[in-house]
This record gives C-alpha cells, sequence and structure tokens, in this order.
C-alpha cells in the first residue's frame, strides 16, 4: 500500500479522504495505485486478516479536465493490471464541454449508489482533479452572471 494513508490516514467505510497535490506532483500515479490496490479487508475465524475483495466490492473512478495522455494512462493501467473488471470509469477529457464536466462527479457518486444500494457492494469512489470540476462551475457561475464564491470559485 501506500505508507502515509495505510498508517496515517486508514479508509473505514463511509469515510473520505482528501488527497492534495501541488502541479507537478504524480497525483493520478497515485490515484491509479489507490485504484490497483484497493480492497475489503476482513478478519477471518482465527484471527488472521484475509483479503475479501473480488466478492462484493467495486470502484467507482471518474477523472475531470483530464488531457488524453492521462485519460489512456488511467485505462491502460487498470486494462494491464486487470482492476478494470472491478471499475467503472468515467473519463471527462479536457476538450469535453464545461457541462460535462460538472455532471461527472453526479454520475459517479450515483452509479456508486446504485451498486450499493441495488446490488449490495462496497464501493470505492475515487474523484481526481477537483480543480478542473471548481473551474467548471466558476465558468458556469460566470455565464449565468452569479457572483462567485471565495477567490472565484463557487
Amino acid at each position: 500500500g501506500i505508507s502515509s494513508i495505510d498508517i496515517m490516514n486508514s479508509v473505514a467505510r463511509g469515510q473520505k479522504i482528501p488527497i492534495f497535490s501541488a502541479a507537478g506532483l504524480p497525483h493520478n500515479d497515485i490515484a491509479a495505485q489507490i485504484c490497483r490496490q484497493a480492497g475489503l479487508v476482513r478478519q477471518s475465524e482465527k484471527g488472521n486478516v484475509k483479503d475479501d475483495h473480488e466478492d462484493n466490492f467495486a470502484i467507482v473512478f471518474a477523472a475531470m479536465g483530464v488531457n488524453m495522455e492521462t485519460a489512456r494512462f488511467f485505462k491502460q493501467d487498470f486494462e494491464e493490471n486487470g482492476t478494470m473488471e472491478s471499475v467503472c470509469l468515467f473519463l471527462n477529457l479536457a476538450n469535453d464541454p464545461t457541462i460535462e464536466r460538472i455532471i461527472t462527479p453526479r454520475l459517479a457518486l450515483t452509479t456508486a449508489e446504485f451498486l450499493a444500494y441495488q446490488y449490495e457492494k462496497h464501493v470505492l469512489v475515487i474523484l481526481t482533479d477537483m480543480s478542473s470540476y471548481a473551474e467548471a462551475l466558476r465558468e458556469v457561475s460566470a455565464a449565468r452572471e452569479e457572483v462567485p464564491g471565495r477567490r472565484g470559485f463557487p
């Protein structure tokens, strides 16, 4: 796993963990690594930890405002490592319309709720590049002539 997450920020069910990154750092690699290594851990009857991720676990991955190279990286990485079978992938490219960038996280969360409530799966949702989402919200609020929030992000 990722040591800093495993030791200081272990993910429990229902928990949200933001991962902040500066420009030029490998945040896409970290998101892909989290997706590759994600799974359920349960206690077995003997007290040993067993990995139970194949039974009822799904991942919803949404990337907003990414370029074609990054989208290809995510798709290729998930296919090569065999995680594509359990991943529902939403890719919003940088040249897609702004409104699609706003809808992408909502579609991802709706899909996660559907998998959780209809199929009783444990779902991990990974949303990457929230700054692109915030910029899309700013563009829409400017087009509607609304007062934007602090620093231009609603």
